[in-house]
């Protein structure tokens, strides 16, 4: 019989608090910091590192405030260097933020590269090495968990070999509870990567762990590659934010270990399955846009567009989808362009909730459409809303909830600078006509109150509705100002969101067709909501 050789553990520590801080355009409120700690923690990650506090005021209150919180299993782990030459470990102000923190667990740094030792600390090469094991042994006798980041350990060891081997013997022989080989400077490629690493195992008998940057997009292939070769602790990131071209992304590495690797971590199934959610969680509170086409979690990462690729994935997904998106949180998406068969509306209108034949005459009206709009400039990939609505014509046919029989805007430059934007409307509901007129902080603003002031007395759940964002592309900038230009829209109930969309040579026309869109599948969704 043959014999199952169970995988290594590996643990998961988690730097988006401290190392992601550290992106360009990206600032955590020590709010944000507190918030951003307890979802990594009820997602199931060991290792939170919270911050420095020796470098800042805002980390040591993260700190003191973290304590408050009720955490499941996570460790918050307090990051600093080793000890400043000048002081013993004892008397360094560093070492002593660190032990002030009160957590049980501490991440330090010292130099492997022996050109930062000369060239950056200015100090013997064995000075630096006494360093090392002196702060490691003092943070051990006060009854830390010490984890050691070696830090430009693989450029070190291939300048120097010897010496970069020599400052994590003085980390083991500290007592170091994990060694991490730090890909500092991100430009190694996986071979490189498991080479070393390999070749570490084999002389030290610390457990080893990766921290890997993204500058050669290497990051995830490294740490992968360094597990293989024997590391059993994971550093990165929350969709691999961080310094340069950010860190090594926990999104892209958590999955690829347990469900394509066969590796144990203490994420059950049920966590990963948060990891999406977690993903767009990390972008809000950092203020970013989710990455669309981000592996596993982005919206776009199993999401269809060839009628080709539709056809064989409603037969079976694995033609074209590497894992079930439902494992990460995710979900597969169809898209509908003018690329599409009539696979691609067949599966859409279902995911809609109609329940319709393949072979319907309907939806090649349908998709004869959508190829017509987009010729004309539309696109509805990002405009669900406007293509259920085409859906909806095509196979639930009914009166109109209003007719627009008529609409003017004007933009007037006033004498005191500011300029006033008012509309006018007027439409036909049933057999009643409303004549109003709105003002608005822009022309769009304006169309928008004057049509909802028309037929909120009609319609009251209109009350609700306000549009959270505004884009317009133009798709012809040879044309200059007299180009075909797009108009999306988002509009919201507190609720659901959807998306609508307008195209016309004219930026007001375009920006009309959406907003009539977007009002009418207000309408439209809540009388079907009735209905049910």
């Amino acid at each position: 019989m043959r014999e199952t050789v169970e995988m290594p553990l590996v643990h998961l520590y988690d730097t988006t608090l401290r190392d992601g801080a550290q992106a360009e355009k990206i600032s955590f409120s020590l709010e944000d910091k507190l918030r951003i700690a307890a979802r990594l923690d009820e997602f199931g990650i060991d290792y939170i590192e919270g911050g420095w506090p020796g470098s800042n005021p805002k980390d040591m209150e993260f700190f003191n405030l973290i304590r408050g919180v009720p955490l499941r299993r996570a460790r918050i782990c307090a990051f600093g260097s080793t000890a400043h030459p000048k002081y013993r470990p004892a008397d360094d102000p560093n070492l002593r933020a660190l032990i002030a923190t009160g957590t049980s667990t501490v991440t330090i740094f010292g130099k492997s590269w022996d050109l930062h030792v000369t060239e950056a600390l200015r100090i013997g090469l064995d000075v630096n090495l006494r360093q090392i094991e002196a702060s490691v042994r003092f943070l051990k006798q006060k009854k830390r968990e010490v984890i050691y980041d070696a830090e430009h350990f693989f450029d070190a060891y291939y300048a120097n070999p010897d010496y970069a081997m020599a400052t994590i013997r003085s980390a083991a022989e500290g007592g170091a509870d994990c060694i991490v080989l730090c890909e500092t400077n991100g430009g190694r490629l996986p071979h490189e990567v498991s080479s070393v690493v390999e070749t570490v195992q084999r002389e030290i008998s610390t457990p080893l762990g990766i921290h890997a940057h993204n500058d050669a997009e290497t990051g995830v292939a490294n740490s992968i590659a360094a597990v293989r070769a024997g590391c059993v602790h994971v550093q990165g990131t929350v969709n691999g934010i961080g310094e340069r071209c950010g860190n090594a992304n926990l999104c892209s590495i958590v999955p690829a270990l347990a469900l394509k690797m066969g590796y144990r971590t203490t994420l059950s199934d049920a966590h990963l399955r948060k990891l999406s959610d977690l993903s767009h969680y990390i972008s809000e509170m950092a203020n970013l846009t989710p990455n669309h086409r981000q592996p596993y979690v982005g919206a776009s990462a199993f999401a269809h567009k060839g009628g080709i690729h539709v056809s064989a994935v409603q037969r079976n997904p694995r033609t074209y989808e590497h894992i079930d998106p439902a494992l990460v949180g995710n979900a597969r998406r169809v898209l509908v362009s003018e690329l599409s068969g009539r696979s691609n509306v067949y599966e859409k209108a279902k995911q809609l909730g109609y329940k319709v034949k393949k072979d319907n005459p309907a939806l090649k009206t349908v998709l004869e459409r959508v190829k017509t709009l987009e010729s004309a400039g539309f696109e509805f990939e990002a405009a669900d809303g406007s293509f259920e609505l085409l859906l909806k014509r095509a196979l639930e046919p009914a009166a109109p909830f209003f007719e627009v029989l008529g609409f003017r805007v004007i933009n007037e430059r006033e004498n005191s600078g500011g300029v006033r934007c008012e509309a006018t409307i007027k439409v036909r509901v049933g057999d009643r006509e409303e004549h109003t007129a709105a003002d608005g902080n822009g022309p769009v603003n304006a169309m928008d109150n004057a049509l909802r002031k028309a037929l909120e007395k009609f319609y009251p759940e209109l009350t609700e509705v306000h549009l959270t964002d505004f884009k317009v592309r133009v798709l012809d900038a040879t044309a200059g100002t007299g180009a075909q230009v797009r108009v999306l829209i988002e509009f919201s109930d507190g609720r659901t969101t959807w998306n609508v969309v307008g195209a016309s040579e004219n930026v007001i026309d375009a920006s009309w067709q959406a907003i009539l869109d977007g009002i009418e599948y207000k309408l439209y969704r809540s009388r079907k909501k009735k209905s049910r």
